[in-house]
């Protein structure tokens, strides 16, 4: 049972988000536990994470680094798992080699190796995922599908990276996308066996609106924010980072 000082509204989002994983993943005749729940908190105050924590959620998604600091300072006393969701620019890498857990958002070898050298030896190594571009949109970011078993080959190599799988944001609406990276996750297990010692077990796939078929796709980690903290303020929605 959660605390006493968990906040209604905010319990009862997580339990609701939480109920719905329960559901997906027992229609999709998978294993209780298969797919874990990725806060996504970008433009949420450091109060409503720290409620969401109190209900018993530990990983955390931002999208901005300097936004992830700021939280990261005032949330020092809690036990969280810091994921960098966003694009990853190359004056960054530092700060998010010393300070994430996970990046989801790797999508060239240059970011890769600047993550890897830049990781400090007291830390374990840094859990990523290979983005991918998987409806080939020139807007978007990612690896592009036919590049990706050489940069999934180069990234295993990096000493201080740990490979853990690979990430999409397909067009809304595009289910097919879903089960396309599930079989690519396959294919490279396949025709790279040295992945499997990774371990490469994760699928980040699957948002508020799509988290049931991503599931019953294969994803193993969904990344959940408006129906977990609701809207995201107003005044947020312009914020760019250089």
């Amino acid at each position: 049972m959660a605390p006493d000082h968990v906040p209604d509204a905010s319990l009862a989002r997580w339990q609701a988000v939480s109920a719905r994983i329960e559901a997906a993943v027992a229609a999709a005749g998978r294993a209780a536990g298969s797919v874990s729940l990725l806060a996504v908190s970008k433009f949420q105050p450091a109060d409503a994470i720290r409620a969401l924590h109190a209900a018993g959620q530990h990983d955390f998604g931002e999208n901005y680094v300097q936004e992830a600091l700021a939280k990261m300072a005032e949330l020092a006393d809690l036990d969280i798992r810091w994921h960098l969701i966003g694009p990853l620019q190359s004056n960054k890498t530092r700060v998010v080699a010393e300070r994430f857990d996970w990046v989801h958002s790797v999508d060239r070898l240059k970011i890769a190796e600047r993550l890897s050298a830049q990781r400090p030896e007291q830390l374990p190594p840094l859990n990523i995922c290979l983005q991918v571009n998987i409806d080939d949109e020139d807007s978007k970011a990612g690896c592009v599908p036919d590049d990706l078993e050489a940069l999934a080959g180069a990234v295993m190599t990096l000493p201080r990276l740990r490979l853990r799988g690979l990430m999409v944001i397909p067009r809304p609406g595009n289910h097919a996308a879903l089960a396309a990276l599930a079989k690519t996750h396959a294919d490279l297990l396949a025709r790279l066996p040295a992945l499997s010692q990774q371990p490469f077990d994760t699928l980040s796939m699957g948002m508020s609106d799509d988290l049931d078929a991503a599931i019953a796709a294969g994803s193993s980690c969904v990344r959940v924010g408006t129906a977990l903290f609701g809207p995201r303020p107003v005044a947020a929605s312009n914020v760019t980072e250089s």
